[in-house]
């Protein structure tokens, strides 16, 4: 609290807040303020708001409500409310995404993260005019929507004029409270500190009062302001009891002042604190139908002076009236009593009769018992929101509309499609609440098998493997029968997935493949075609790739079944198949604003540049997916995108980068209990040290991921490095067990026809071979069609011209180990380069090193992708809606990235990022 206008014991909170707004002309940023109630957090963002103004920095304010938090995006209109007449400068598809969010536009619901970016792209806008500061108090009373939008906005902010200020209670659960965003974590005053603010607002006190206030204030700013004024209030009745807890006492004091006042200032009191809006004028025609009266804003003035409220009459449009607390607000609702606070409500309703969303809650907040009426219309105000993509806010509608519905057929539908939204948005707990509620009420023949399928899904655990896979087949079967075809197929499709990753028996995936073939569905369904891709790659992988193969890419689809095409072909090793499918998934999943899905095909994608060689986009589609998985809660494909980092590092010969990466997968699969991702993170560490020559190590590592007894062990990512494996154990002294692994799959190349089984197999043969036999199986897999596999026919290139170089015949080893050296450096793989120059001046010629130009060792993932973006003609604005980023944002990666090539402007970038320069040695 200040005193002097200085808030005492607070100057490195001070500092650092200073540090940020002052910066705001130059850079962005964002923090998150947390403590205990009263400890000062407020206190701190109006110091902050203080320092802006002073700088003549624009800001924009709003507050989490806990009677709003049911009304989708409320908080974030009340903040962006100033600044909405910029959306004309926007995008059309960010306007209406606005218009959408805000309920001023019918068309068809945005992604919630699409309304993020408008959001985003709106700040943006604004702040190149004049840099702005956001304040947002009491973030745990936020409705989920603002609280999504917001906590996506923080993460991008360091390029724009924009600083974002929060302030959210301690032990409290909510977006902004991430670990990812920077936090300012706020402790009680120390004791000089403490003493020196009450002495400040309450001198002359007798020592052992004194004393006795500083003890059962603990530190707590605001209760060294309030309770000196309460024990004055009380005069020579009992003190407050010293047993409650301090908030409690806090709120009794704020009652104890708030009951002197005038009838009438009470009663807007109590609207106020009950109200989901800070309209004064609001608040008044309310008051003037609980009291039955007339009222004027000038009946607040007690209520101002008893320092309760304050009214801020330089906010746009209307006259705002805030609480100075918010336990003031939850002291005057708690007095109040049931009845009147029914009451107030009421009145509430009886105003806003042209806001259904809010009028509707007022209304249930009257209501004890079962009311249809007013669920029917909590129901539409549930499509409402879902339909301006607030799939939380819908939730809470469907909730509360189940329990006001008399008919237990109806509350029971209600449940269960509030429990699917809550599915969609991955709230598992309360997705398992709503099943437990719904339960033992009349359901219909089809919401019995999908409330199943729901529990099923949750209570088996990600990582559960066969245990509840033939429960899950039965309820597909129960949805089949019951004509919903298209639910049972992705009952099965998420089960499938499982299997791939499980290692189950061989009778549960025919359960699965069993069930996926009763459908009658398309054959070539892509559900239908990754469900058989999943759980079985190796009985229908043929099937799989013939049908895949005669798909068009180009043909009209949702980028989703894209996507699982793309996933389709990589699961059952047709690499070569994915990218067509894969590159206009992440296209068509960018401009929807699916970050969720479009997390998971950067991952699929990142995986196939890995195989085909396209490294450089396998970095940029690894760091993106990682980010967005993190981002929207996918720690499964956070793990994958984190090992395809990993081995992409490693096989550029960073091994310390690829290490930490790996480590770092490793973490996030063992926190998730995904043994089975090990595998991946095996892959990383075994091609690390392949690329670096440590054989012994590579063959250790990788020989685990064969092992069924280790933890790392995977049946199908087996496939993906039986060329490694086979090499490492060559160079190890372990030949012989490498010839018992590949002797198995020779079978299994045979019925599944796996591309990558093919070109592995045919690679790692002439490893294994006699001399007498190598020789023709080097030419055999020379022969084959590698031109998919660059950094596979390279390998095979360098092992040919080494075979050759030792049997003596040097000058046939040169072209060889040439074109070994030449595929090596363009995909950036220096330390296998290195090897082949090695080889190569063992034959007798000198060689050549690759410098890599800075687009490599110089510019992060995402601004070569930026760079690579830019050089295809795409602008600013353009691939800040690609990347979710601000254009702004997109600007500062390019500026940075300019000097690092070597180049002024724009128009060098497709020159700079084409080929790498090579100089004689």
């Amino acid at each position: 609290m200040p005193a002097g206008g200085e808030l005492l014991g607070r100057t490195l909170e001070i500092t650092a807040l200073h540090d940020l707004v002052d910066g705001a002309p130059q850079r962005g940023g964002a923090l998150v303020v947390i403590g205990e109630p009263g400890v000062g957090k407020s206190a701190l963002l109006t110091a902050a708001q203080g320092r802006a103004t002073e700088r003549g920095i624009r800001v924009l304010r709003t507050a989490g409500v806990q009677s709003e938090a049911t009304v989708p995006f409320a908080a974030l209109h009340q903040l962006l409310r100033p600044i909405l007449p910029a959306t004309h400068g926007l995008p059309e598809a960010h306007r209406e995404a606005l218009r959408v969010a805000f309920g001023l536009s019918d068309a068809a619901p945005p992604q919630l993260f699409r309304i993020a970016l408008a959001v985003l792209d709106l700040l943006a806008e604004s702040a190149a005019r004049a840099p702005l500061v956001l304040i947002v108090e009491d973030a745990h009373w936020l409705d989920r929507g603002t609280a999504d939008v917001l906590a996506f906005v923080a993460r991008r902010l360091e390029s724009d004029p924009v600083i974002l200020l929060a302030a959210g209670r301690e032990g409290s659960e909510h977006p902004l409270a991430d670990p990812s965003l920077p936090q300012l974590r706020l402790a009680a005053l120390d004791d000089a500190a403490a003493a020196r603010l009450l002495d400040a607002h309450a001198p002359g006190l007798a020592p052992a009062r004194r004393e006795r206030l500083l003890e059962e204030a603990a530190g707590n700013p605001l209760a060294l302001v309030e309770l000196p004024r309460a024990l004055e209030d009380l005069g020579d009745a009992p003190a407050l009891p010293p047993w409650l807890p301090l908030t409690t006492r806090l709120e009794r004091a704020f009652a104890a002042r708030e009951s002197e006042l005038p009838t009438r200032t009470r009663a807007l009191l109590l609207v106020a604190a009950l109200n989901d809006g800070d309209s004064l004028a609001e608040v008044v025609r309310a008051a003037g139908v609980l009291v039955g009266a007339e009222l004027s804003v000038a009946e607040i003035a007690p209520a101002v002076s008893a320092a309760l409220v304050t009214v801020d009459e330089t906010a746009p449009d209307e006259t705002v009236l805030r609480f100075r607390h918010p336990l003031v607000r939850s002291a005057i609702r708690q007095t109040a009593g049931l009845a009147r606070r029914q009451a107030a409500h009421a009145a509430l309703a009886s105003v806003l009769t042209d806001q259904p969303d809010r009028r509707v809650w007022h209304r249930v907040a009257c209501r004890l018992g079962p009311d249809d009426e007013a669920a029917d219309e909590l129901e539409a105000a549930a499509t409402r929101a879902a339909r301006r993509g607030a799939i939380a806010g819908a939730v809470s509608a469907l909730e509360r509309a189940a329990q006001l519905t008399e008919d237990p057929a109806r509350r029971g539908g209600r449940l269960l499609r509030a429990a699917e939204l809550a599915f969609e948005i991955g709230r598992r707990d309360l997705v398992l609440s709503l099943l437990h509620e719904a339960e033992p009420l009349e359901l219909g023949p089809l919401e019995r098998p999908r409330l199943s399928w729901l529990r099923e899904m949750f209570e088996a655990g990600q990582w559960s493997g066969s245990a509840k896979v033939a429960a899950i087949v039965e309820i597909a079967d129960r949805l089949r029968l019951g004509g919903d075809a298209y639910r049972a197929l992705n009952a099965l499709l998420l089960v499938a997935l499982r299997c791939w990753w499980a290692n189950p028996d061989g009778h549960t995936r025919e359960l699965v493949v069993a069930a996926a073939e009763r459908i009658p569905v398309p054959e070539d369904t892509p559900e239908l075609l990754a469900t058989l891709a999943f759980a079985a790659p190796r009985e229908r992988g043929a099937v799989v790739l013939d049908r895949v193969a005669r798909l068009d890419a180009d043909a009209a689809r949702d980028p989703e079944t894209l996507r699982l095409l793309g996933s389709a072909a990589t699961g059952i090793g047709a690499f070569p198949e994915a990218p067509r499918f894969l590159e206009a998934a992440v296209a068509g999943l960018r401009a929807q604003g699916r970050l969720g899905l479009l997390a998971y095909a950067l991952v699929s994608q990142a995986w196939t540049g890995i195989f085909l060689g396209g490294w450089r986009v396998a970095i940029s589609a690894a760091e993106e997916g990682a980010r967005l998985a993190v981002e929207t809660g996918q720690p499964t494909w956070a793990t994958a995108a984190k090992a395809a980092e990993a081995t992409v590092v490693g096989l550029q010969g960073d091994q310390s980068a690829a290490e930490a990466l790996a480590t770092c997968a490793e973490g996030l699969s063992l926190s998730m209990g995904a043994t089975p991702m090990l595998s991946l993170v095996q892959l990383a560490r075994g091609s690390t040290a392949l690329a670096a020559g440590r054989h012994a190590d590579a063959y250790e590592d990788l020989r685990r991921i064969f092992d069924p007894g280790d933890i790392a062990h995977h049946g199908y990512v087996r496939d993906w490095v039986l060329v490694d494996l086979v090499e490492a154990a060559v160079h190890s002294g372990h030949t012989d067990e490498a010839r018992v692994i590949v002797h198995e799959f020779e079978p299994i190349v045979a019925e599944t026809r796996s591309p990558l089984l093919r070109v592995n197999l045919c690679s790692v043969r002439p490893l294994l071979a006699s001399d007498e036999h190598a020789e023709a199986l080097f030419r055999d897999a020379l022969g084959a069609d590698l031109s998919a596999w660059p950094f596979l026919r390279a390998r095979v290139a360098f092992a040919y011209g080494t075979w050759l170089r030792r049997h003596r015949r040097a000058v046939e080893s040169r072209p060889l180990l040439r074109a070994a050296r030449e595929a090596f450096d363009a995909l950036g793989a220096r330390t296998w380069g290195e090897r082949a120059r090695q080889e190569l001046r063992a034959s007798g010629e000198t060689s050549r090193v690759d410098v890599p130009e800075g687009r490599d060792d110089l510019l992060t993932p995402q601004e070569l992708q930026i760079a690579r973006m830019a050089a295809q003609g795409l602008s600013n604005r353009e691939i800040g809606q690609r990347l979710f980023l601000s254009h702004r944002t997109v600007g500062t990666h390019l500026y940075r990235t300019f000097p690092k090539l070597g180049i002024t402007s724009r128009s060098e970038l497709h020159g700079a990022l084409s080929g790498p320069r090579v100089v004689a040695v």
